[in-house]
C-alpha cells in the first residue's frame, strides 16, 4: 500500500488531478458567487422592461402612470401590436393590457374588472417567477384603490336595504381580477432546464474532446506529422465530431419528451453549430498554452454558466458580466435554443453571433500554429526513437 501511494505521488498526473479538482472548487466559487451576487437588487430589477397597453381611454391612463412610479420595474407605455412583438423577442418580460371596458366593470354593480398579463415563458424559469410576482402586486394595488372608490360611492347611498348593504359588500371584496396568458409555453420542468443542460454537456464534451486532441496532436509531432497537418486533422475531426454529437444529443432529447417547436432539423443543425463553436473555442486555449490551456477551459465553462441566461436573466447580472455574456457563445446558444425549443424570435442573431466566436477562434488557432515553430516534445521524440 505504501509504495503503491508514493508511485501514485510521483506521477505528474496524480498531481495534476488533484489541482484540476481544486481548481474547479476554487474557480466556480469565486465566478458563481461573483456573478450572482445582487441579482435580486431594486437596482437590478430595474434592468427588466414590463410594457402597459392601455385600451380603456378613461382610467387606463391613469393607471399607467401609477404603475410606472410604483412598479421595481421599467415600464413603457405601448400599442398592442409592438408589446407583443416587443414579448416575443424578450425585450419585454411581461405585458400588461387595460382592456378598453376596464372602467365600465368597475361601476358595473356584481361585476369584476379584469388586467390582463402577457408573459413569454421562453425565458428562464425565474423571469415567470418575478413577473406573476409583480402582476401580483398590481393586481393587489388596483383592486384596492377600485375598492376604495366602491366604498365611497355605497356610503353615498344613505338609505340601503340590509340585503343590499351586505350584496355590495360582497362585490367590494373584489373588484379587480388578473388575467394571465403565457405565449411560449414549456411542457415542465425538465423542457425549462434543456438549454442549460446542452451548454453544459456540449462545453464539458468539448474541452475533454480538445483536451485528448491535444495529446494525439503531441504523439503526432513525435511521429513527423507537420504541424498544419495536425491542425488541419484537428479541425476535421472536430466537424466530424460536431454533427455526430449533436445528432445524438438532439435525437436523445426529443426521444425523453423534448420540445421542438422548429423541428429536428433544425435544432440538430443549430447544435451541430455551436457545439462546432465550443469546439474550436476550447482548442484555441490548449494550442496556446497546451494541457495547461485545460484550466482557461474551466474558467470558460463556468462563466458561461452564469452569463448565458440560461438559469437567471442576464439583465440582472452586473454589468461586468452581462458585457462579458455578449462575447461568448453560451449566450447565443441559449437564446437559440430557446427560439427553437420554445418559440420566440427567429435565430439570425444568434446565429451569426456563433459564426463571429467561430471564426475569430479559428483564425487565432491558425496565427498560433503558424507563429510556433514546428518543435516535436522531447519526451514524445525520445518514446519514439526507442521503438
Amino acid at each position: 500500500m505504501g509504495n503503491a501511494l508514493r508511485t501514485f505521488l510521483k506521477r505528474p498526473t496524480t498531481i495534476v488531478g488533484v489541482l484540476t479538482a481544486l481548481m474547479f472548487q476554487v474557480i466556480f466559487s469565486v465566478i458563481w458567487m461573483t456573478g450572482y451576487e445582487g441579482i435580486t437588487d431594486a437596482e437590478r430589477l430595474k434592468q427588466l422592461h414590463v410594457g402597459i397597453v392601455t385600451l380603456d381611454t378613461q382610467s387606463g391612463p391613469a393607471i399607467a402612470e401609477k404603475l410606472a412610479q410604483s412598479l421595481p420595474v421599467q415600464t413603457r407605455t405601448l400599442d398592442g401590436g409592438e408589446a407583443q412583438q416587443l414579448l416575443n423577442e424578450r425585450e419585454l418580460q411581461m405585458v400588461i393590457t387595460i382592456p378598453e371596458n376596464f372602467t365600465e366593470s368597475l361601476k358595473s354593480q356584481g361585476s369584476a374588472a379584469s388586467i390582463q398579463y402577457s408573459i413569454n415563458e421562453s425565458n428562464p424559469a425565474l423571469i415567470k417567477s418575478m413577473m406573476s410576482s409583480i402582476a401580483g402586486q398590481v393586481t393587489a394595488t388596483v383592486n384596492k384603490e377600485a375598492v376604495g372608490q366602491g366604498v365611497q360611492a355605497v356610503l353615498t347611498q344613505a338609505k340601503l336595504p340590509a340585503e343590499q348593504a351586505a350584496g355590495a359588500g360582497a362585490v367590494l371584496s373584489e373588484r379587480v381580477t388578473s388575467d394571465f396568458t403565457y405565449t411560449n409555453p414549456v411542457k415542465g420542468m425538465n423542457n425549462q432546464m434543456v438549454p442549460m443542460m446542452m451548454v453544459l454537456a456540449s462545453y464539458v464534451g468539448a474541452m475533454i474532446m480538445g483536451m485528448n486532441l491535444e495529446q494525439s496532436a503531441m504523439a503526432a509531432a513525435a511521429s513527423g506529422v507537420g504541424k498544419w497537418h495536425r491542425f488541419a486533422a484537428r479541425n476535421v475531426i472536430n466537424i466530424v465530431a460536431a454533427v455526430i454529437v449533436s445528432l445524438v444529443g438532439s435525437s436523445l432529447v426529443l426521444a425523453l419528451g423534448g420540445q421542438a417547436e422548429h423541428g429536428f432539423m433544425a435544432m440538430w443543425g443549430f447544435q451541430a453549430l455551436f457545439v462546432l463553436t465550443f469546439m474550436f473555442l476550447s482548442q484555441l486555449f490548449l494550442l496556446l498554452f497546451g494541457m495547461g490551456g485545460m484550466l482557461l477551459n474551466i474558467i470558460m465553462l463556468s462563466a458561461q454558466l452564469v452569463s448565458s441566461g440560461a438559469m437567471v436573466p442576464r439583465e440582472l447580472l452586473s454589468d461586468f458580466y452581462l458585457g462579458l455574456s455578449k462575447l461568448l457563445p453560451a449566450t447565443y446558444a441559449v437564446e437559440g435554443n430557446m427560439n427553437l425549443l420554445f418559440g420566440g424570435a427567429g435565430n439570425g442573431g444568434a446565429i451569426m453571433g456563433l459564426l463571429i466566436i467561430m471564426a475569430v477562434s479559428l483564425a487565432l488557432g491558425a496565427a498560433i500554429v503558424g507563429l510556433r515553430k514546428n518543435r516535436v516534445p522531447q519526451p514524445m521524440m525520445s518514446a519514439a526513437r526507442s521503438q
